[in-house]
């Protein structure tokens, strides 16, 4: 069994926009990411997307409802298929639950796109 400090684990990296893994559980990732500035839309087709704040501020923009802003300990769940940005005015740090082959940038592909993630040590 594996224990997971937050604060050493985001301590162990400083680039934004590139997810690490946390943890699995039942086909499910837990990942943590720091975050600044905007991210691109995107949507998840076959998978739910839960965003965790665990400090700072981050708002999740959709393309057809009202945003959603999130402060520490508050999270959203972003249903699949819903076309969604995540923006960050200063850094944030999160905490992302989704299936394991969910790919960050969902049907997107761009420079900030990761297939292969750093695992947390």
């Amino acid at each position: 069994m594996k224990k997971v400090a937050l604060t050493e684990a985001f301590a162990s990296f400083d680039e934004h926009w590139s997810p690490r893994l946390a943890g699995e559980l039942n086909g499910q990732a837990v990942k943590l990411a720091k975050v600044e500035g905007e991210f691109v839309w995107h949507q998840h087709e076959d998978a739910d997307e839960l965003f965790l704040v665990t400090s700072g501020e981050l708002r999740i923009e959709f393309q057809h409802e009202s945003d959603v802003v999130l402060q520490e300990g508050e999270f959203v769940i972003v249903p699949q298929g819903i076309e969604h940005r995540p923006v960050a005015e200063n850094e944030a740090k999160i905490l992302l639950f989704e299936p394991s082959e969910t790919r960050n940038t969902g049907n997107v592909e761009t420079e900030q796109t990761r297939t292969e993630l750093k695992e947390i040590e």
